[in-house]
This record gives structure tokens, C-alpha cells and sequence, in this order.
């Protein structure tokens, strides 16, 4: 695997396969693999002739500087797990390679990053994930990149740009990866204490208590969104919000009349969580049919 931190090496790294007409697979991270990452490079690699994965943490998109301290790092792990799961480049810039002092352009997505992620980080986070995606697209010019289903809202603005943008590549999702105990893999875990970890829990059982309902008949929103609030609170999580919405606008659902995410956020001590799953209406749901995910 190579290593790579400048724009002139990333295009050294890809001009044979480029020429070759070989196909290129990207897997954009911020780092601290865990298996959700590993994942999507283990896709990649099924998938594609060349994989290259980045491994920037994008300033733009914390608005709190706090937490892009805490954010963790450890790219000497980061480089031995890329390598050992089948990446061919590893693109590491530093914030002045992505951002020179010049550096004046954003790429935003409107109407669909108002709400939940945008509403509760800030309008400046989803606009600095379509930019630094763009300029990563744009650097590393794939046919496919890769994206987990963890971060829904984040997936579904990065559709909407590649449409409308009309970029050539197509982008593959993957389910969520989870932990043993059900939680979603994230970077964020390992700053959880052990007490704290055992209250994370209460994401995934709210979800599967929604998850239940709902493969029992149940359609109203509000019945559901029920369900998952008070197995939440009964493990000692107030959730920051707790929505069914559209998978694609990410407006709200009144009834599950069709394919639907319930998304859920909360904070655990000082580490802020995301999960969500896809859920379908019991009448139209087909024993062959897999959904995006099924928690254990």
C-alpha cells in the first residue's frame, strides 16, 4: 500500500490505473478505523481494481472545536489496517493541502441538511461534509465510492450533490456495522466510559422496540416513535431527537406507509450518538425481502 499526502502524490499513485482504464473505488473516512470502515474497504476491494481511502479530519465540519480535539487519532493503526484490508493508496493531507490560505469555495446542499444532523450541529457541518467530499471526488476521480448506512442523513446529502452536480461516480452504501452488544460501530465509542457504554444500548433497543411494533402491524408514526422514546428513557437515554422520515428527503413520515427510517440521535456523557434503521410497513414486507439492516 502507498502512502500518500499531497495532491502531486495522489495523482503519481493513480496515473497507472487511470491509464489503464482500471476502477477506481474510494472509501472517504476521518480515521480511527473501526469495522464499519473495514467494511467498506473489504467492498471496495470486492469491487474495484484500485481502492484508495482517505483519512482527513475535516475541520469544516465540527462546530465545536472541542470536539474536533477529541475527535480520535491514530494513524499508524490507521495505516497498518488500510493495508492489511486491501487498500492500494492511502491519501492522508493535512488541512493546508485541503484548504490553502486562497481557499474560498463551499459546495451546500439546500433544504435537506436543515434538519436533525443540520439542525443540531450546525448549518456549517453538512456544508463542510459536501465540500470536502466533493474536492475529495474531484482529487481521486472514482467510478464508485463507498458509504455506510450509520450516517443516513449524511449518505443521502451526498446523493443529492451527486446528482445534481452531475459527477461521474456512482455511491454504494453498506449496512451498519454493530458492535457484539448491538451498538453501532463508531469512532466515537471508545471515548465511552463502561457505565456510559451500558447506557448506549438504549439506541439499538429503541430501534428494535420500534423495529418489533412495526413487523406487528403497527403504521403511526406516533405509535412507533412511542415505543423506541420509552425503551429509551427506561435505560436512562433522553434522546436529542427520535424521527421517522423519508429515506431520501429526510422529511417526516406520519405513517409507515411505505419504506421509512427512524433516526435517533442522543448524548451519552459527553459523546453525541447516531443510529437509525430502516423500517417497512408488515402488509407489504416479503419473507425473501432483506432490509438495509437487522439488529440483533
Amino acid at each position: 500500500m502507498r502512502v500518500v499526502r499531497t495532491l502531486a502524490e495522489l495523482a503519481a499513485a493513480l496515473e497507472r490505473p487511470r491509464n489503464e482504464r482500471r476502477m477506481i473505488g474510494l472509501v472517504p473516512t476521518m480515521g480511527a478505523f473501526h469495522d464499519g470502515h473495514l467494511s467498506l474497504i473489504r467492498l471496495a476491494r470486492a469491487r474495484c481494481e484500485a481502492v484508495v481511502v482517505s483519512l482527513f479530519v475535516n475541520p469544516s465540519q465540527f462546530e465545536e472545536h472541542a470536539d474536533l480535539e477529541r475527535y480520535p487519532r491514530d494513524e499508524r493503526r490507521d495505516i497498518e489496517l488500510a493495508a492489511a484490508t486491501g487498500a492500494d493508496v492511502l491519501f492522508t493531507p493535512s488541512v493546508a493541502e485541503m484548504y490553502p490560505p486562497e481557499f474560498a469555495t463551499a459546495v451546500e446542499v439546500i433544504g435537506l441538511t436543515d434538519r436533525l444532523e443540520g439542525a443540531a450541529r450546525g448549518a456549517a457541518h453538512f456544508r463542510g461534509v459536501a465540500t470536502v467530499v466533493t474536492k475529495l471526488l474531484c482529487m481521486t476521480a472514482p467510478q464508485v465510492a463507498f458509504f455506510g448506512q450509520k450516517d443516513a442523513q449524511q449518505l443521502a446529502v451526498i446523493r443529492r450533490l451527486v446528482a445534481d452536480l452531475n459527477l461521474p461516480v456512482a455511491i454504494e452504501c453498506a449496512p451498519t456495522v454493530r458492535e457484539p452488544d448491538g451498538l453501532a460501530a463508531s469512532s466515537r465509542n471508545v471515548l465511552l466510559s463502561s457505565e456510559e457504554r451500558s447506557r448506549a444500548l438504549a439506541l439499538p433497543a429503541g430501534l428494535r422496540a420500534a423495529n418489533e411494533l412495526a413487523r406487528r402491524g403497527a403504521r403511526s408514526a406516533e405509535e412507533l416513535l412511542k415505543s423506541a422514546r420509552e425503551e429509551m428513557l427506561e435505560r436512562g437515554v433522553e434522546p436529542e431527537y427520535l424521527e421517522l422520515v423519508d429515506p431520501d428527503s429526510f422529511e417526516p413520515r406520519e405513517r409507515l406507509a411505505r419504506s421509512a427510517l427512524l433516526v435517533v440521535a442522543a448524548r451519552v456523557g459527553a459523546v453525541r450518538l447516531i443510529d437509525n434503521i430502516e423500517l417497512q410497513p408488515a402488509a407489504v414486507a416479503a419473507p425473501s425481502q432483506t432490509p438495509r439492516e437487522v439488529l440483533a
